[in-house]
């Protein structure tokens, strides 16, 4: 009798044993294989090139490397000299015209005094000389104007609130108009891009929130995401001379998944923690009901921080007829009651498959 209940004993424990086993498998395969979930995922920033209006030398360098810098913040001056002496010259021909302006003036209104003793040909072409000499003032203040939008052009300014890279310019390097010479990362463009893989699109909607964690970071971050990708380059088409399609003949029977960018806005972000564009994260759908089945739609505000137009995804929870139970393929409804949910269908193939289980 204590063989009997031995062996029982161990039978048992064996079937725990492999029970746990079962479901220790099973969750890891639903995290790795099934899980809304990357790695290949990469603090992002917008760039802002910093390119002199004006060429000339460097004459004053007001930033280091890597430096914080404020908008209209100085960051470096050209040299003046040449501008100032440009703005004088225009000022001078401005006061040589006004000059000219006047005494034809005093001439145009001495022959309207003289009346008739002046002929109507010699008044005419006074007022003509009148009419020129005031277009070619104004053509002289623009010329003022421009000059002294140059000299003022040579003081370069921090377009943005950011980080310096770098490599600030040196004085005494020489510049060219247009050509970048500081590029400023925009301290309010932060953010993550994850790159998902597109099987796991359907788990994946504008608003939700995300786990991100940065390499070598102990602490979490927490973010939502904001936009998805509408489109990605494809590398097996390419454009003919011709201009037809030239599509690559090979193809591997290895079919890998394509990388479907999504980006992720960070939630107050703790100040201890240093965001540098191009950093590895790792990202993960908070909440997520992972493998065969489908979690309920989440519940998008329409404003705020996690307000979400209904494009993509987000349209598709927007057109759930509440109270619909979305079931995983091959299943059977029971006679057990079920609280109505809120489902996602992800096909038109599911949405049939409510249907009949509704009938039944």
């Amino acid at each position: 009798m204590k063989i009997k209940f031995s062996s029982i004993g161990r039978i048992f424990l064996t079937l725990v044993v492999v029970a746990i086993a079962a479901v220790v498998v099973w969750r890891l395969v639903r995290y790795y294989m099934y899980a809304p979930w990357t790695r290949d995922g990469h603090v992002r920033a917008d760039v802002v090139e910093v390119a002199p209006d004006v060429t000339g030398l460097i004459d004053r360098v007001n930033v280091t490397d890597n430096q914080v810098v404020q908008k209209g913040q100085v960051l470096f001056v050209i040299d003046q000299a040449r501008f100032k002496l440009a703005l004088a010259q225009a000022q001078t021909i401005v006061a040589q015209r006004r000059a000219t302006l006047d005494q034809l003036r005093r001439e145009a209104a001495r022959n309207r005094a003289l009346g008739n003793l002046v002929s109507q040909e010699a008044s005419e072409e006074t007022q003509s000389k009148v009419a020129q000499a005031t277009a070619m003032l104004a053509e002289a203040d623009v010329a003022v104007g421009v000059a002294d939008l140059n000299l003022q052009r040579t003081v370069i300014l921090s377009p943005t609130d950011g980080y310096l890279n770098d490599e600030a310019p040196r004085s005494g390097e020489f510049v060219s108009a247009g050509k970048p010479i500081i590029a400023i990362v925009d301290a309010k463009s932060f953010h993550v891009d994850g790159y998902f893989e597109e099987t796991k699109l359907p788990d994946i909607a504008i608003g939700e929130r995300v786990d991100v964690h940065l390499m070598g970071e102990p602490t979490m971050l927490h973010g939502h995401i904001t936009s998805i990708a509408a489109a990605i380059a494809d590398r097996d088409r390419t454009e003919g001379s011709n201009l037809l399609p030239n599509v690559n003949p090979a193809f591997s029977w290895v079919r890998l998944a394509q990388r479907i960018p999504v980006r992720i806005a960070l939630d107050d972000v703790p100040a201890n923690v240093r965001l540098i564009a191009g950093r590895t994260a790792t990202v993960s759908i908070v909440g997520a009901n992972v493998g065969m089945f489908q979690r309920p739609a989440i519940s998008t505000p329409a404003s705020g921080p996690y307000a979400a137009t209904p494009t993509g995804v987000a349209a598709e929870q927007a057109a759930v007829v509440p109270g619909q139970v979305v079931l995983p393929p091959g299943s059977v409804q029971s006679d057990m009651s079920v609280p109505p949910v809120q489902g996602r269908p992800g096909t038109a193939s599911a949405n049939a498959l409510n249907a009949s289980s509704g009938a039944r």
